[in-house]
């Protein structure tokens, strides 16, 4: 079925006490259940529907939209656990099932995971699955360093943030360049700092290069215009800048530096404060 894991525009051929029977592209009918009917629709219009099964593997349709269509990735939290596979959240009532044979590695019930929507052919539904490196694109010559890009964090390992980036290539924020809470599931702004060998991305959260200073300094600027003081100064621990500022010892100095430069602020012994 050509509809399956799609957002389709299908016409009313029909009601029932059952809800809306929808044209197919090859003529055949699917059923709209009458929940997801608001009363005024009529014969013969088209209605947007997403279409997958139902618990006994029925082509259904329903107006509600997944978190991710089919050939799309999406950080799903699992919801139960089961010797045969996992059940994720996907947005809709009846959730994904992810296969055993289909994880990377083992689930816990209320983790996240990176999950592609995929459709199985042998048995005509959409499951999840979870070893998203097989479908991962190491082709990562289309970019550059400094190039935004929005990051969605996947996981958490002792290097740092997996991140899936334009739903095809992987990223990497390492661990000890990050001054910010991030949690798996997130969606950041990120900057490309290198492309790696292997077709990976390897990211920072803030932007590269001279413009990082100035919006380091600019967060200064704004705290400083609240606070008018902050107990902050080259000498002051990483951790205390870290709480304050939510940013590296190296890139205060650098900011306090051009503001300093610009004449915008005044450092003394106890910390700065505005000009």
């Amino acid at each position: 079925m050509e509809e399956l894991g799609k957002i389709n525009q299908l016409l009313i051929n029909r009601f029932t006490a059952n809800g809306a029977y929808l044209a197919l592209h090859n003529g055949d009918e699917l059923l709209l259940p009458k929940s997801y009917l608001k009363g005024d629709e009529k014969e013969g219009q088209e209605i947007e529907v997403f279409v997958y099964t139902d618990s006994e593997d029925r082509p259904v349709a329903v107006t509600n939209r997944p978190i991710a269509l089919v050939d799309e990735f999406a950080v799903m939290e699992a919801k139960e656990i089961t010797k045969f596979g996992a059940f994720m959240d996907w947005g809709l009532m009846k959730d994904l099932f992810v296969p055993m044979a289909e994880m990377a590695k083992p689930m816990e019930k209320g983790n996240h995971y990176l999950v592609r929507v995929c459709k199985d052919f042998q048995t005509n539904r959409l499951i999840g699955v979870s070893k998203y490196e097989d479908f991962i694109i190491t082709d990562t010559q289309g970019f550059q360093a400094g190039q935004e890009v929005e990051a969605w964090i996947f996981d958490e390992t002792d290097l740092g943030f997996k991140a899936l980036i334009e739903n095809n290539f992987e990223g990497l924020i390492f661990k000890n360049e990050v001054f910010q809470k991030i949690e798996v599931g997130e969606k950041i702004k990120a900057f490309v700092k290198k492309r790696r060998e292997d077709g990976k991305l390897d990211l920072q959260i803030q932007p590269i290069g001279r413009e990082k200073y100035e919006e380091g300094a600019e967060k200064i600027l704004e705290v400083l215009k609240v606070q008018k003081f902050l107990p902050l100064h080259d000498k002051s621990s990483p951790d205390a800048i870290k709480e304050l500022l939510g940013m590296s010892k190296k890139h205060f100095k650098q900011s306090i530096g051009q503001l300093y430069s610009a004449k915008k602020i005044k450092i003394t012994d106890e910390g700065i404060e505005l000009v």
